[in-house]
């Protein structure tokens, strides 16, 4: 008896005749283009980073595309240059958007339109043809590789591994968030075609390493019988391909055939040595079955190819004449049909593999990584400017919440200072002669400020303020009512018919929401205004009196004549101005806090906690633009901080309930020990009425300084909402030019 030795399989390839019975990516061409004009230009409009800050990194990135793109030779030096462009595209996704203004051109690789180019202004298009050239070098080294060897085989096999990976890696998480419609040669069919049909001629190398290394029969026949189901998928998907050549549908099929042929050629040798001889003839005559099936694609595939099938043919046809005269002449087993054949086992030895450049790029850019460092990291994304004013908005609606609170505590104090007649009571009596201290002190800051006049230039600034903001807000709403007209008169003389496109107000409804909005901020601010104002009205005299010399003060405070204090008014008014002391220190303490308060939000710079999350969301959402929303934890985290200075309101109005109760029980006690006694009225109520209009002018101070800071944010909001009627107005206009021709 013969041994069993399938020819085709215990014979390798030598270099020049295995390299055809095999096929490979082939590489896609494009065209030069500028994308770092394309990067500038944006930086220029949508940022508040100028882009001579990244000359260096517009270079590189020209630079990075030019190396990649002419790596299209079967050497290993193209693989870091295709993956080092990919990884700059990845991170570059999540900074810029997907159609940043480069119209990328490329010419497919595989169908019947290789010559035509297609072009997407579309970063992920980009980024799916790169990665398509790298799954090609990589298809293509394996071809290079000397795979009459061992070690040639398993490099062999590593590159188709990996070239499936890649094409995997662009199927799953390129082509879904490209955002446009794939070139043909890169549908799902297509991809999953190349993809099963690296893997089979990865697993083929391992079936032919495997016949190399000597293994048993059944093993090999196991490697076999995977390898053709490989091919059977990759034909499969193939012929729901429009890019997939007939030429390699005909090559896959015969594939297909030759490798379950050998498969069970093998598991017949296998039965020849267990002695199964009656399933040894079947198994043998399903292999020449196959094998024939494979030889009916004759004509369409390779001399390579046609050579293997022989070879096999020939062998199975031999051992096949050969165990059925045994069989027939000393064993007399029964040979039992294919259906009751057991199905081959499979051995799968090769997956998909995603290198680690492509499937996680942003661990290996910085500066000292494998992939470089990553260009334009120091550019902030507007989003994340967006973000920074979002929690500064929140930070100083919280902190200005805190202060207005605590500012409406103290003014709380002054109502109620006011109605019991103090301090003017008091220090009428204890200063019945020239001016108070306390006064002199108050006329003193109102001085140095320049008093009334600062309060009148700030009025005037204020009005300025509102005047442009008015103007500006006026100007969007003639914008969106002038388009508005422009387009109900052109629906009226063309008809639905024609005019299809909604109206105005229906086709950007929220600009149009936000003309009642911004209208009621502008009522609600005029009405404010005017409240200041009228306070300001009825406080003008004695604050003009503070703000002139002591012997104005002096001539408008009346002296009243020595009194001659008892004991137990000596008594009450001491504790009376003890209590008084008291709610100075308080106003004292409680002033710190508010301006240790402003300095911790001053303070309160959350850049760079924004920037280390941005650069955690690229790396774990790469290709995905940050969006503003996608810091609402790291923003409900950093405001917790404020929860003790909300709290601290809470205490500071049981402490000033408590003082304020003690003031009425000192000042009852005083008035009841005074009683009878006028000879002060007089001195006490224009002492009283300054020390009004003091608080009256820190409070007015207040007032004016919020309603400025309030004119100058609602600014960019009006102008916001203007440049977006102008850009609406001027989109409709030029849509309605259109619906004209």
């Amino acid at each position: 008896m013969s041994s069993c030795v399938h020819g085709h399989a215990s014979r390798p390839h030598s270099a020049n005749s295995s390299r055809s019975n095999i096929l490979f990516l082939p590489f896609r061409r494009t065209h030069s283009v500028s994308f770092a004009e394309a990067i500038k230009q944006y930086i220029s409009t949508k940022y508040d980073q100028h882009p001579d800050m990244f000359a260096a990194d517009l270079e590189a990135i020209d630079k990075s595309r030019s190396v990649a793109v002419h790596a299209i030779e079967p050497h290993t030096s193209g693989i870091r240059k295709l993956q080092a462009y990919a990884a700059q595209l990845v991170w570059i996704g999540g900074k810029f958007p997907v159609d940043l203004g480069v119209d990328f051109s490329w010419y497919p690789a595989l169908g019947y339109n290789t010559q035509r180019a297609v072009s997407e202004n579309n970063v992920r298009f980009e980024l799916a043809n790169v990665l398509f050239n790298l799954a090609a070098m990589y298809s293509q080294l394996a071809i290079s590789s000397n795979r009459s060897t061992a070690d040639g085989l398993k490099i062999a096999c590593n590159y188709f591994c990996l070239a499936a990976g890649v094409l995997s890696h662009i199927k799953t998480a390129v082509i879904p968030d490209m955002r446009a419609i794939p070139p043909e040669d890169m549908d799902t069919m297509t991809l999953e075609s190349l993809e099963h049909l690296m893997l089979a001629q990865a697993q083929e190398c391992f079936w032919q390493k495997a016949v190399k290394d000597g293994l048993k029969d059944a093993s090999i026949s196991k490697l076999a019988a995977k390898v053709s189901d490989l091919y059977l998928e990759s034909g499969d998907f193939g012929i729901k391909s429009d890019a997939v050549s007939s030429e390699w549908i005909h090559h896959t099929t015969a594939k297909h055939h030759h490798f379950a042929a050998a498969a069970q050629y093998r598991a017949a040798c296998d039965c020849l040595e267990k002695r199964k001889y009656g399933e040894e003839v079947a198994r043998l005559r399903d292999s020449l079955n196959c094998a024939n099936e494979a030889l009916k694609e004759s004509r369409y595939v390779n001399k390579a190819v046609q050579s293997d099938l022989n070879g096999l043919r020939n062998r199975v046809s031999e051992d096949l004449k050969r165990a059925e005269k045994d069989n027939d002449m000393i064993y007399l087993l029964p040979v039992p049909p294919k259906s009751e054949l057991k199905t081959l086992d499979r051995a799968t030895m090769v997956t998909a593999r995603v290198p680690k450049e492509v499937s996680e790029p942003m661990a290996m850019l910085h500066e000292q990584g494998e992939l470089g460092r990553p260009l334009f990291s120091k550019l902030v994304p507007y989003s994340v400017h967006i973000a920074a004013s979002i929690y500064a908005d929140r930070r100083d609606r919280t902190i200005n919440k805190t202060i207005e609170e605590l500012e409406g505590l103290t003014a709380k104090i002054h109502d109620v200072l006011k109605s019991l007649n103090l301090p003017g009571s008091l220090q009428a009596l204890e200063k019945p002669l020239g001016l108070p201290a306390g006064l002199v002190s108050h006329a003193e800051e109102i001085r140095q400020q320049d008093g009334l006049n600062r309060l009148y230039r700030s009025i005037d600034e204020t009005e300025n303020l509102k005047e442009n903001d008015r103007a500006m807000y006026q100007e969007a709403v003639d914008l969106l009512r002038s388009e508005a007209a422009e387009d109900e008169a052109a629906r009226r003389k063309h008809g639905t018919e024609l005019w299809t496109r909604p109206p105005s107000a229906d086709a950007i409804p929220k600009l149009y929401a936000q003309v009642n909005e911004i209208d009621g901020y502008l009522r609600g601010a005029a009405a404010s205004d005017e409240s200041v104002q009228a306070k300001l009205k009825e406080y003008e005299s004695p604050i003009r009196l503070l703000s002139g010399s002591d012997r104005d003060l002096e001539q408008f405070v009346p002296s009243s004549r020595r009194v001659v204090m008892t004991a137990a008014v000596e008594r009450e008014a001491s504790k009376l101005r003890g209590t008084l002391n008291e709610i100075n220190r308080l106003e004292s303490r409680r002033k710190r806090k508010m301006e240790a308060l402003k300095t911790k939000a001053k303070q309160d710079d959350i850049n760079p906690e924004l920037l280390q999350e941005t650069a955690r969301l690229q790396r774990e959402y790469p290709m995905q633009s940050i969006e503003a929303v996608q810091f609402e934890n790291l923003f409900e985290d950093r405001l917790h901080k404020y929860d003790m200075d909300n709290e601290m309101v809470v205490e500071e109005e049981q402490e000033q309930q408590a003082v304020i109760r003690r003031v009425h029980e000192a000042n009852a006690a005083f008035v009841n020990a005074r009683q009878g006694d006028s000879s002060t009225r007089q001195r006490e109520k224009a002492l009283q009425t300054l020390e009004n209009a003091f608080f009256r002018y820190k409070e007015i101070i207040s007032n004016l300084d919020t309603g400025r800071k309030f004119y100058n944010d609602l600014a960019k909001i009006v102008g916001k909402f203007r440049d977006e009627c102008r850009n609406f107005a001027y989109q409709r206009r030029a849509g309605a030019t259109q619906l004209e021709k």
